[in-house]
């Protein structure tokens, strides 16, 4: 929405996307946001052989406005990122016509020949 109504807001850097963390970490009361697999590691480091329960975080839309506060609202903890501009709008035309438009042959197509390109990237266990 904001890449085709409002390219102005990204071009001034008025545009970020709130990160929401991967894993809820529970030990002896405490608990631990990971965003990365590295910082999960580092927490279970640091709890070391003490009992814990990992969770995986649900996504901003499921969670409830406690936890929406302490992981993405918050101004001390929250994690943003920074939509910045493309030096290219029209590849970027162009991948947004491919992913989100009507050619789904050609998503598919795309997907069969370049979907291992990205396979580090998913996200499933």
């Amino acid at each position: 929405m904001f890449y085709r109504l409002m390219p102005s807001l990204i071009n001034a850097g008025k545009v970020y996307i709130a990160e929401t963390p991967l894993y809820e970490i529970t030990s002896g009361g405490q608990t631990w946001f990971a965003y990365n697999e590295a910082e999960k590691a580092d927490a279970l480091k640091e709890i070391g052989n003490a009992k814990f329960t990992i969770q995986r975080s649900k996504g901003l839309g499921e969670n409830d406005a406690d936890m929406m506060w302490l992981t993405t609202m918050n101004p001390e903890t929250r994690r943003l990122i920074r939509v910045e501009p493309d030096s290219n709008p029209a590849q970027i035309e162009e991948v947004f016509e491919l992913m989100l438009g009507a050619n789904l042959q050609g998503r598919k197509d795309y997907i069969a020949e370049h979907g291992h390109e990205y396979i580090d990237l998913v996200d499933v266990y």
